[in-house]
């Protein structure tokens, strides 16, 4: 499910790799007990370009800050590579980051550190964080990653569309149907040549729906995977009646392969392709630095029922301590200070990606991005769920992706599709 956070992450700028010469003294450079000055340890992340910047500036804020620690910074977005550091007998590296579904899958191979006591020790308040923040960070009651940032779903409209298709803002599944319907428009062939709803990332888009219409991915225990919950199965029908059905899986794809890229210049949102689309709130930041001339707007999710209103979908960018870390407590050290209220606010600011504690949401710092308030309200909601990160959870998102992606080419009904998942599910 980590793969859109990915892909933004590299679609707003190139990465910025840190050269070899500078990797490799950063990578060796820990000083030992017997050194004489600060501890060093090696902040390796994923970030990099303008977010690598914003992440040396904490970094170098920090090394400021005291003289016991200087933490070293290593911009490495290969996910692979340090997965196999961590797995190897000697650590590269003593804090890093990644999404929150792997936190489960992670722990429970051993290569990720228990943070619990650090935590006390140097007086980390759970209590601060959104409960939604937090739903990842834990595998058999023990804690294994924070949350830096946080990223909930919201529909965007373009409104200029909307205006001349006589449309309003959908509140409903009903209303978000029939908005569709008049958003969506064809040619004297049939072909679609504007559609009313968007599908940056199919995943999102269907685990998202599944919340919206009341349904559960992960069981009442949060350990169990249910696709075939009968309001997962609804959701997806709602999606192949109002699209795949009423245009043809065919005329989909043919639309949909002629798109510009995602976050571009050229993205279907910004040039009118898509009307309106359930993303992110880094969409926020980037609109007007690509798109200052699109005239949009954001409204919650629509929702099946009141009582599922603000239904959204929460991911975490997390912070963790790799088991083979020779410095765990520096890095803790470093850990709750990254968390704090001022880096948190600085960092997720220059991102433009969500904080994750609740006294933080209603900051006027956030304020000058257009319509952020909407994805920070988001997260404030009881409806905020998440996809629980367990043992199974890379295999399941695996198979979710390929069930999802016969619903919308139409080879597979959404029960026959989710069953498919179900199948495969018991043997995880």
């Amino acid at each position: 499910m980590e793969s859109r956070m990915f892909r933004r992450r590299t679609a707003l700028r190139a990465v910025a790799l840190t050269s070899v010469a500078v990797a490799a003294v950063a990578l060796t450079g820990c000083s030992g007990a017997g050194d004489s000055g600060p501890t060093k340890i090696t902040f390796s992340y994923l970030w990099g370009g303008e977010e690598a910047k914003a992440l040396e500036k904490v970094i170098a804020d920090f090394n400021a800050s005291q003289k016991e620690i200087k933490v070293v910074g290593v911009s490495s977005p290969d996910m692979q590579k340090q997965l196999t550091s961590m797995s190897s007998s000697n650590g590269s590296f003593d804090i890093s980051d990644n999404f929150g579904n792997a936190v489960g899958s992670w722990a429970s191979k051993g290569i990720l550190a228990p943070l619990d006591d650090y935590l006390k020790t140097e007086k980390v308040d759970l209590g601060a964080f959104a409960p939604a923040s937090l739903d990842q960070m834990k595998y058999e009651g023990k804690t294994y990653a924070l949350p830096i940032a946080v990223h909930t779903q919201q529909l965007m409209y373009n409104k200029d569309l909307l205006d001349k298709a006589g449309v309003q803002p959908p509140k409903t599944m009903d209303e978000l149907a029939a908005a569709v319907k008049k958003l969506t428009v064809t040619d004297a062939s049939g072909a679609i040549t504007q559609i009313g709803l968007g599908n940056p990332s199919t995943s999102t888009l269907f685990t998202t729906l599944g919340y919206a219409f009341g349904g559960t991915w992960d069981g009442k225990d949060g350990k169990t995977p249910t696709p075939a919950d009968p309001k997962n199965v609804e959701a997806l029908d709602w999606y192949t009646k109002t699209l795949t059905d009423a245009y043809g899986a065919d005329k989909i794809s043919s639309f949909t392969s002629g798109l510009g890229q995602y976050m571009s210049a050229q993205d279907p949102f910004y040039t009118g392709k898509e009307a309106m689309v359930i993303d992110g709130e880094w969409q926020a930041v980037n609109i007007p630095k690509v798109a200052p001339n699109l005239n949009w707007g954001v409204v919650d999710i629509p929702a099946a029922s009141s009582d599922l209103a603000g239904s959204t979908q929460v991911t975490t960018s997390t912070l963790f301590i790799p088991n083979n870390s020779k410095h765990k407590a520096e890095a803790a050290k470093f850990l709750a200070y990254i968390v704090g209220d001022k880096p948190m606010t600085d960092f997720t600011l220059a991102l433009g990606n969500l904080p994750s504690k609740t006294s933080l949401l209603s900051d006027p710092a956030y304020n000058a991005i257009p319509h952020f308030d909407a994805w920070l309200n988001a997260l404030k909601s009881p409806n905020a769920k998440s996809l629980s990160s367990q043992p199974y959870s890379a295999q399941y998102s695996t198979d979710l992706g390929t069930a999802f992606d016969d619903v919308v080419r139409g080879v597979a009904t959404p029960e026959k599709a989710m069953q498919s998942v179900a199948d495969k599910a018991k043997s995880y």
